[in-house]
């Protein structure tokens, strides 16, 4: 097949891509079109089917769909204009294939979370992110392979496992530099931070807000989650589980930003901080891959309230 970021002006292309959105729209002159996001691993491609003759099957949304079509360009940005479609077989495609994923190891990330608990000498806090990180075998598949974002940041396959690892690598940090903070207390929340999300956002490839994610929310979620664990561990210190829950409360760090809680611990300023830093460095790096080689300055970047342009070297 073809991948997406392969594809270049002119090109003639057939394969199987997922189609993640399908709107039926109208012309000026009343004519019926679709408009398709198409999507792979290594991006996506909005789709055009002007003619909607025989050649053109039934498919949906979220379908994966064996497409026919022409590269083209349509101001700045490429377009495929599509003749045929058929819905593929489960036969013709690995659906690892069509979702957007990590670049680095998975197993490599998960060794690096588990060093991370290895030194926390807390007795509760390491038993703690041994019974979220280790002995929930359901739940650890589910984070490994888990985005962190329906798009913003992190919004791909092994995401979640990416941002929460380079989030506790930063607390790692900031806990050498001020001695003053609890490590244990920092780098576990830092890893706990974004558990409730494997529950507010579903699985690839919909990758969307749940019903509880939208009622609820990840950092409510993520917070009855610990507290229930933290009462099943016995002699779990009352005052260190409020320091967790308001750690993982307050990770957003201001309430209009969606924390129920304002930061009130150093670990807790520290948390948020890393969390947005890591978040704001990837919107960065996706826009920056995203744009065109020969483009040096990108458009107003609405997340980032501003344009962009990559370091010269």
């Amino acid at each position: 097949m073809r991948y997406i970021e392969e594809l270049q002006e002119g090109d003639l292309v057939s394969g199987v891509y997922l189609c993640k959105n399908k709107i039926s729209a109208t012309t000026k002159m009343g004519k019926t079109y679709y408009s398709l996001l198409l999507q792979d691993k290594t991006g996506s491609i909005d789709g055009k089917v002007w003619e909607l003759s025989n050649a053109i099957g039934h498919f949906e949304a979220m379908d994966c769909i064996c497409i026919k079509g022409r590269v083209s360009v349509f101001q700045g940005n490429l377009q495929l204009n599509i003749d045929h479609i058929r819905k593929a077989e489960e036969c013709e495609y690995v659906l690892e294939d069509y979702m957007p994923c990590t670049t680095k190891d998975v197993n490599v990330l998960y060794a690096e979370l588990l060093d991370m608990i290895e030194k926390t000498e807390n007795e509760y806090l390491k038993e703690l992110a041994v019974k979220v990180f280790v002995e929930d075998k359901d739940f650890i598949a589910e984070f490994k392979r888990h985005s962190a974002a329906k798009s913003v940041h992190h919004g791909y396959m092994g995401g979640l496992l990416e941002h929460s690892v380079s989030v506790a690598k930063l607390c790692e940090q900031y806990a050498l530099l001020y001695p003053q903070m609890n490590r244990d207390l920092l780098v576990m929340c830092a890893l706990f931070h974004d558990i409730g999300k494997v529950e507010e956002l579903s699985n690839f490839p919909e990758n969307d807000y749940t019903d509880e994610g939208q009622l609820v929310g990840h950092i409510v979620m993520g917070t009855i989650k610990l507290d229930g664990l933290m009462k099943s561990i016995k002699g779990f210190p009352v005052k260190l589980a409020n320091e967790v829950k308001h750690c993982i409360l307050s990770h957003h760090g201001e309430l209009e930003f969606g924390s129920p809680k304002k930061p009130a611990l150093m670990e807790a300023v520290a948390l948020s901080h890393a969390d947005n830093f890591d978040a704001r460095m990837e919107t960065f790096i996706e826009i920056i891959d995203k744009k065109q080689p020969e483009q040096e300055w990108t458009g107003f970047q609405r997340l980032l309230d501003t344009r962009v342009r990559e370091t010269s070297i």
